[in-house]
């Protein structure tokens, strides 16, 4: 069998070097690069906890129930009071549910706040659709303003043939608010949040 001369070994084992650092550097240069495609995935399939974002409201329901609990947090850097205008609701699966969290700005000067959200269990964040909701949009509240935003969902039908999920009995869907420090000149107004809790007068929650 023949055997590699010494200095073609450090040859070869130099090069496997150069190409796995050449790999690693292009990897994390295209987690960068695609970190708005990572979160798009996440918003589309409910990957991480995240909640998928539906087009339209459901169209069918069945008998099975699910208590929704809704969980509200602050940054330190937001002097906002934040919650949910209900602690917990109990829906049925495919059922159309309207949900409303409040907060106010208890600071002396107009701030722009930005939710994120995640869902618990993390398994079936795929199955919880919002239709409409306030996360991250830019939220611009006036020095001491209170007002309501809206959480338009539905908990998919196709939760009940997942067989992981047959003991899931609560889902938790939590908002966290923090600072926006340069926001951007489209910031929801009150008057966007009115004209947006209007268009939710329409839809049918009978379904």
């Amino acid at each position: 069998m023949p055997v590699t001369p010494p200095s073609d070994s450090k040859k070869a084992n130099a090069k496997v070097v150069k190409v796995t650092v050449l790999i690693a550097v292009a990897m994390l240069g295209l987690g960068f690069a695609s970190k708005p495609l990572y979160d798009t995935f996440c918003k589309v399939t409910g990957y991480a906890g995240t909640t998928r974002v539906a087009l339209e409201t459901s169209k069918t329901m069945l008998e099975r129930e699910i208590t929704v609990r809704f969980d509200a947090n602050t940054r330190n850097d937001l002097p906002w009071t934040f919650k949910p205008e209900a602690v917990s609701v109990k829906v049925k699966l495919g059922q159309n549910a309207l949900a409303f969290y409040t907060a106010k700005n208890n600071s002396v000067v107009p701030i722009v706040g930005t939710a994120s959200y995640n869902v618990s269990p993390i398994k079936a964040a795929p199955y919880f659709s919002k239709v409409e909701c306030f996360c991250f949009t830019e939220q611009r509240l006036e020095p001491g303003e209170e007002v309501r935003m809206p959480v338009l969902f539905f908990v998919d039908t196709l939760l009940a043939e997942d067989e992981r999920l047959d003991e899931v009995q609560t889902i938790t869907l939590s908002y966290t608010f923090h600072n926006v420090e340069n926001p951007g000149e489209d910031a929801y107004t009150k008057e966007d949040r009115e004209k947006r809790l209007n268009d939710l007068q329409s839809v049918d929650l009978s379904q």
